[in-house]
């Protein structure tokens, strides 16, 4: 392996991302891991040379304050300690709120006291986790998610590069897709980079059985749930398939919930798989945030056009479409959603804009149109800029833009009386509003 890792173990802080991302800033690799995480599966993770306790506010689960094993505070590996009472001795009460701080404190702890190399990059990366992947896979094969966007390309391109043909990329049609989007995929990853690809349409399967369903934890568990039983039916059809992969990332797993953290939505590539399925997951990126994901793409040659894709909820529209999923609604906003970007890119910002978006919501407002009383859906815009996805802000568009957007939604989109701007950022706001 060629990486150095230092490893934080989450006792009830809100800092972790941070401090995760500070430890790479200084060029070594981190990883988050529960405070019930045994030494021997310390021992087992790759050229661990430190250990970050990081305790906080979330320390308390169920009434009970939480701790490390007492094999962890025996073991010789060097130990940093952040507001956590319980352990022998702390380097902190708090982590400093000053970058320049913080950065002074986790160096002198990561080089001096850990002795660890500044051997972080992307290209070490790609070369530990394809090592990785061809241990945990060996000869067998594995299928993947492919939904095309961001996290789950670049996970193929990982896996072509690690296991070749042995890969199988199932790209499901649920028909919560953009416009146009099904027709993208199969020409990028079938007929470019030449993938052994599935195509399943299963527009009806998905929108039957969401059909009455308005509670978006309830959709994006019905979502992810079908998905799990596709990709099980087209195992069958194939011989040899034990791994699934997905794309997975490290936002997915913090908003899902943690040990010591409640969650914000869930996501359907996070939790494990139901117990009657037997396929071990392969999750690659699932310590890494999104701008180190798209660092990970460029790395690997995938082009501008993939890599800087707008990131997609894996429920696709299916959280877009507020409530209850009407086909009519959903119909609006993919063709809403399709004007917007058509005139994002227009305006020239295109890979500018971090995402942006369309959403339609279960009421109807009263309007005129042709001298007559409508009563009509409002199409709400969402547009922000990111670096991890843990915060957002909200771009400033241009009256004169919005105004042209609003004009061809209420004119081409049938149903539709209203268009809003969201100026919410994250927090108090999530990106997506289910």
């Amino acid at each position: 392996m060629k990486q150095d890792m230092i490893v934080i173990l989450d006792l009830g802080s809100t800092e972790n991302a941070r401090v995760a991302r500070a430890v790479r800033a200084l060029g070594v690799y981190s990883e988050i891991y529960p405070h019930d995480t045994s030494l021997e599966q310390l021992k087992a993770l790759p050229n661990v040379k430190g250990l970050i306790l990081s305790g906080g506010e979330n320390r308390v689960v169920d009434g009970v304050e939480v701790d490390v094993d007492k094999a962890v505070y025996e073991s010789e590996l060097p130990k940093l300690t952040v507001n956590h009472p319980k352990a022998p001795s702390q380097d902190a009460a708090v982590w400093p709120e000053d970058d320049e701080e913080l950065k002074k404190l986790l160096s002198g702890f990561v080089f001096d006291r850990c002795g660890a190399q500044a051997n972080w990059s992307m290209k070490n990366f790609i070369d530990d986790q394809v090592e990785l992947i061809r241990r945990q896979v060996g000869d067998k094969k594995v299928l993947l998610a492919l939904s095309g966007g961001v996290d789950s390309s670049v996970v193929a391109a990982l896996l072509i590069r690690a296991i070749g043909s042995q890969l199988t990329c199932v790209h499901v049609n649920h028909g919560l897709l953009r416009k146009g989007e099904p027709e993208q995929v199969v020409q990028v990853f079938r007929d470019e980079l030449k993938a052994n690809l599935i195509y399943v349409d299963a527009v009806d399967r998905f929108l039957d059985k969401l059909a009455g369903v308005s509670d978006p934890e309830q959709k994006r568990k019905i979502i992810g749930a079908e998905f799990i039983r596709v990709f099980e039916e087209e195992a069958r059809k194939l011989d040899g398939i034990d791994f699934l992969a997905q794309g997975t990332i490290y936002p997915d797993i913090i908003e899902s919930g943690t040990k010591t953290a409640k969650a914000v939505k869930a996501h359907h590539n996070v939790g494990g798989l139901p117990d009657d399925l037997k396929f071990e997951l392969v999750e690659p990126l699932k310590m890494l945030f999104k701008d180190e994901v798209r660092a990970c793409g460029k790395e690997l040659g995938l082009p501008d056009s993939m890599v800087y894709r707008q990131p997609f909820p894996g429920p696709g529209l299916g959280v877009r479409c507020l409530g209850a999923i009407t086909r009519d609604r959903l119909e609006a906003v993919r063709e809403s959603d399709a004007i917007l970007r058509e005139e994002f890119e227009k305006a020239g910002l295109e890979g500018k804009v971090w995402q942006y978006f369309t959403i339609v919501p279960d009421f109807r407002s009263v309007g005129v149109r042709d001298n007559a009383r409508s009563f009509e859906w409002p199409v709400i815009l969402r547009a922000v800029n990111t670096i991890d996805a843990m915060t957002a802000s909200v771009e400033p568009l241009e009256f004169a833009l919005l105004q042209k957007i609003t004009q061809r939604i209420v004119n081409e989109v049938p149903g539709v009386n209203r268009v809003l701007y969201d100026l919410t950022p994250k927090p108090c706001g999530t990106i997506e509003w289910e």
